[in-house]
């Protein structure tokens, strides 16, 4: 049942929440993985960070709070609450849920910083556009249709996420039913198939070579005549 609720949970979740912009032509980067205090993590095969100019620096933080990019911190903390309370509200009690969302609220913001994913979004900023594309890119963002952009974008990406799944979502649950033959632990997991012929007979139904009863006298026996009304007495 927990592997059933948990594939049914996965495919319900039509669309993630639109945690930042997104600009034109760029893909939205991975969520960043930070801790407290760290401009940014790299990886062996990255080459070393070199020191950042204070100027393009500060042109990249301003790009970034006009497109709305720098609100990605708090965003993602917001939906990975959010997914806590969801979870958590399964597993204790109701009376102990606003208690426990505090707690985790303040430990969580205090070891994630909204801040930090900010921090670690420059580097990345910097190493892939020259000052001059980030100019250019600030002249964009800061006219009337990049305004428009920066605020119908995530909208447009949420539904287009949302349409996605809706294609695919029927066509990969179809698939895993194809192969409930090889691995029949899928027929627990999957959602009832909704084209499938019930299980049950109707229990009104008649049952199979069953006939009525006649309602003809059998051959041979005269027909029951109603008795007559006796004659009045005189």
């Amino acid at each position: 049942m927990k592997l059933r609720t948990a594939l049914i949970a996965a495919f319900l979740c039509t669309t993630a929440p639109a945690f930042a912009q997104t600009q034109p032509g760029t893909p939205a980067p991975n969520p960043p993985q930070h801790a407290p205090g760290q401009a940014g993590l790299k990886s062996a095969s990255d080459k070393p960070v070199e020191k950042l100019d204070p100027a393009k620096e500060a042109a990249i933080r301003h790009l970034m709070d006009i497109t709305e990019s720098s609100k990605l911190g708090q965003n993602l903390s917001a939906a990975i609450t959010a997914k806590v309370r969801d979870a958590m509200s399964r597993a204790i009690p109701q009376d102990q849920l606003p208690k426990f969302m505090d707690s985790f609220s303040q430990k969580f913001a205090v070891n994630a910083p909204a801040s930090a994913v900010t921090d670690a979004m420059i580097p990345i900023y910097a190493k892939t556009f020259t000052m001059e594309e980030i100019q250019g890119l600030t002249k964009f963002y800061e006219t009337p249709l990049g305004q428009h952009v920066v605020k119908a974008l995530p909208q447009v990406s949420q539904e287009s996420q949302l349409a996605g799944v809706q294609l695919d979502q029927p066509i990969a649950i179809e698939t895993l039913r194809s192969m409930e033959t090889e691995y029949p632990q899928l027929k627990q997991m999957l959602p009832p198939d909704p084209s499938a012929p019930p299980s049950d007979a109707s229990p009104s139904a008649a049952p199979p070579n069953s006939t009525p009863p006649s309602t003809t006298p059998q051959s041979g026996a005269p027909p029951k005549m109603a008795p007559s009304a006796a004659p009045p007495q005189k």
